[in-house]
């Protein structure tokens, strides 16, 4: 068979990952504060591309605005106010202006320190062990010791590290080591660097002069039946009544056994909603939420550049160009993103009213599916929306994702989204008796009168999910 060389016209269709298209997928899945970092890094990068400063156009404005009333005042005729005020005090005015020379007053508050000087800085574990550390006059070899010490201690106050490594960094013998930590362990917060929880207990209830020894003893041996709430077996152990292990059982409850915490320096996240839903006379309102979101346009300068090409030689006008499309692609991106929020949340709003007018009861069954097909796009891009994106709503902040559930067929009536099965489970322990909690059992006994028919399992899944304790944990004495 002899090999030939033709040529043939085939016509094909493909879907083809342009840098714009690229550009769109990767800001539509991010959050916020990664758009805006994205933005930012976009700046500093792309001198084709600008932030719009409002600032300046809102001082532009005001100085239009003076300018006009200056010319009004100018118009204007002016007259002279001939009738003397009657409550100016000549005393005052007589001693101001028959000075020999410029009066200068001195505050008395001249030595006050400004208060631009202050910053709010929040003390460390650290510095706070280090300095009670230095208050105690330390040899060379205990501060060494306790340097140590303060460096191996872990964020709860614990040390993560034995006595032996410490004594063989500080170039110490065990038991000064020992000594050292002895007199630490008294510091502010009582039982930091312990090693482990029931020396940090022991530490406090010694402080604290807790003279019953069975305190002691429940620390020592039954750590692991008060974690259970098995006071039955602190009853046989220590052979006491029960209403006597719970009076015992306050007081160690009274103690911390994460002395270091309080001095963390983890500052809390406060979400920033991505869109506000408000209800204006009857009806819902999306509002998007731009605060804080630098607006952007195309550097003027580089557009005349290129309209004047002569002046700009090849090299230097391909440059431009492509940092042009590339600040454009970025603007038309945020814009279509900002779009297909909106939209979404539209949906949204559409399939779950209810929810908006009611609460978490009310929220129906929904898949990514139905918001796909009544805003005429693909799932996935729907799931991009709807990822690490959060809306302001009457009933609270929620994520997007919040609103698709699972559904639960009831035996009777429509199905029922899994969250607003999960709401009904929370309101039944909180409508509990704490000295009889329900079982999850007895749960899914209360959801059935409720239309709901779920298995036991299923119970303790959406209880673990709600972080709630068994009812073994949550029985109180």
């Amino acid at each position: 068979m002899a090999i030939e060389l033709r040529q043939q016209l085939k016509l094909t269709q493909q879907l083809v990952m342009t840098p714009q298209l690229q550009m769109a997928i990767k800001l539509l899945q991010l959050s916020r504060l990664e758009l805006v970092d994205t933005i930012q890094q976009e700046l500093e990068q792309n001198p084709a591309l600008e932030e719009i400063q409002e600032v300046l156009i809102e001082e532009k404005a005001k100085e239009k605005t003076e300018a006009e009333q200056e010319e009004t005042a100018a118009e204007k005729e002016v007259t002279v106010e001939e009738k003397i005020k009657e409550d100016i005090d000549w005393s005052n005015y007589i001693d101001e202006y028959n000075t020999p020379g410029r009066t200068h007053y001195e505050s008395e508050e001249r030595d006050t320190p400004r208060y631009e000087a202050f910053i709010a800085h929040k003390k460390s574990l650290s510095d706070h062990l280090l300095w009670q550390l230095l208050m105690t006059s330390p040899s060379d070899e205990e501060r060494r010791i306790g340097s140590n010490v303060i460096g191996s201690l872990n964020k709860d106050g614990y040390l993560k590290t034995t006595i032996e490594e410490i004594a063989r960094l500080s170039e110490a013998t065990v038991e000064k080591v020992e000594a050292v930590l002895a007199t630490m362990r008294t510091f502010d917060p009582i039982g930091v660097c312990s090693l482990n929880l029931t020396e940090c207990l022991l530490t406090q209830a010694n402080y604290l002069g807790v003279a019953d020894p069975r305190v002691e003893q429940i620390i020592t041996n039954h750590l692991q039946h008060l974690e259970n709430k098995n006071y039955k077996a602190i009853c046989r152990a220590l052979k006491v009544k029960i209403n006597e292990v719970v009076a015992l059982v306050e007081i160690i409850k009274s103690l911390d056994p994460k002395p270091g915490a309080r001095f963390s320096d983890e500052e809390a996240q406060y979400i920033t909603p991505d869109i506000y839903v408000y209800k204006m006379e009857g009806e819902f309102v999306i509002m998007l939420n731009d605060d804080g979101m630098p607006k952007l346009r195309v550097n003027a300068y580089y557009k005349k550049a290129i309209k004047d090409g002569d002046k700009v030689s090849g090299n230097a006008k391909d440059y431009i160009q492509e940092k042009m499309r590339s600040a454009a692609w970025l603007i038309r991106s945020i814009h279509q993103r900002q779009k297909t929020i909106y939209k979404v949340m539209e949906s949204i709003l559409r399939y779950q009213r209810e929810f908006f007018e009611k609460g978490i009861a009310y929220l129906k069954p929904m898949v990514l599916r139905d918001v796909a097909q009544d805003i005429g796009m693909h799932e996935s891009t729907i799931s991009r929306v709807t990822t690490n994106k959060y809306a302001y709503t009457p009933q609270g902040i929620f994520e997007l994702k919040y609103f698709f559930n699972s559904s639960i067929n009831r035996v009777h009536g429509e199905a029922i989204a899994s969250a607003s099965v999960q709401e009904k489970i929370r309101q039944i322990i909180e409508s509990e008796n704490p000295r009889k909690p329900y079982s999850d059992s007895k749960i899914a006994q209360i959801l059935e009168q409720y239309n709901i028919n779920i298995a036991r399992r299923t119970v303790a899944k959406y209880r673990e999910l709600l972080r709630v304790l068994p009812s073994n944990k949550r029985k109180q004495y």
